[in-house]
């Protein structure tokens, strides 16, 4: 189970290290780079994360990860998460992606003292992604992402569907941010919505738990906050450098009055180096 859950937890922070898309990527956008088909490396991260959104509690992961690029048609695993590509155009783009979070224990959490643990999640759906706007002289884009995905947790023995998440997000990139530095900037804001089973996973207390200090409560769906996350990154010769900052605002939130609500501000962040070692030889076209 230990090791299990540390691959969790190296899943999710590939998820976070790079809030934009590839703001890593040494070259800007004047046009199409020709790139391996795929790369190989290893890469060590730092994070700290709370333990839920809206946790007065933090934990911080040193962890080794793998770092794999795949350039395909239709299979695609970048620096942030896996995709399949559904539907292309100039503008607009259609794929399938997921993402996944730590478990807790809850002997580890004081609000959450004699509650049953949280087990990992995960969510996979399709995601729209619409090009807004794009300079490349000045070396810019920015665009919409609109992903629905299904929410499910796991013991590993089982997997149990839990709710729903819609999270648009309005994405900017801003390449060379410093002229001939390589270093590129991603913003990422946008609000969160999730039905009443998502937000009863984290934050309804049963009866059964309830406490002098935690009473019993029921979380409805609804609005579910807002993110928004700043991320840096550079690559040099065969090492990338990541760093990311991201803030949870839970302020008007459905659960808001949660007694299991002890922070209407979570931050996250982190930063990672890869070290790339193997290229494929044969090359593919990238628009980035």
């Amino acid at each position: 189970m230990r090791i299990r859950c540390r691959v969790i937890v190296a899943l999710l922070l590939l998820s976070f290290l790079l809030p934009g898309r590839a703001i890593c990527e040494e070259k800007p956008l004047e046009k199409p780079l020709e790139k391996p088909l795929w790369e190989l490396g290893i890469g060590l991260g730092l994070l700290q994360i709370p333990d839920y959104r809206g946790s007065d509690e933090n934990r911080l992961y040193l962890l080794p990860y793998p770092y794999l690029v795949y350039r395909g048609d239709f299979l695609k695993v970048d620096e942030q998460r896996v995709t399949g590509q559904i539907f292309k155009t100039d503008r607009i783009l259609l794929d399938f992606s997921g993402f996944g979070s730590v478990p807790v224990k809850s002997s580890n959490n004081s609000a959450r003292a004699g509650m049953p643990d949280l087990d990992p999640t995960f969510e996979l759906g399709p995601a729209l992604k619409i090009k807004l706007w794009e300079s490349k002289e000045d070396k810019f884009k920015l665009d919409l992402t609109l992903p629905v995905r299904a929410f499910f947790s796991t013991d590993f023995s089982s997997v149990s569907h839990e709710g729903w998440v819609f999270s648009p997000r309005i994405n900017f990139v801003k390449d060379d941010l410093i002229p001939d530095t390589g270093l590129n900037l991603g913003i990422s804001v946008g609000p969160m919505f999730a039905d009443s089973g998502y937000h009863a996973y984290y934050y309804t207390v049963e009866p059964a738990y309830a406490t002098a200090a935690r009473p019993a409560y029921s979380a409805g769906g609804g609005y579910s906050g807002s993110t928004l996350t700043v991320g840096l990154g550079k690559a040099y010769e065969q090492f990338i450098f990541n760093a990311f900052v991201s803030a949870d605002f839970l302020q008007g939130a459905s659960f808001e009055n949660s007694p299991l609500v002890k922070r209407e501000t979570s931050i996250m962040s982190g930063i990672s180096v890869s070290w790339i070692f193997f290229k494929s030889a044969k090359t593919v076209t990238v628009e980035k």
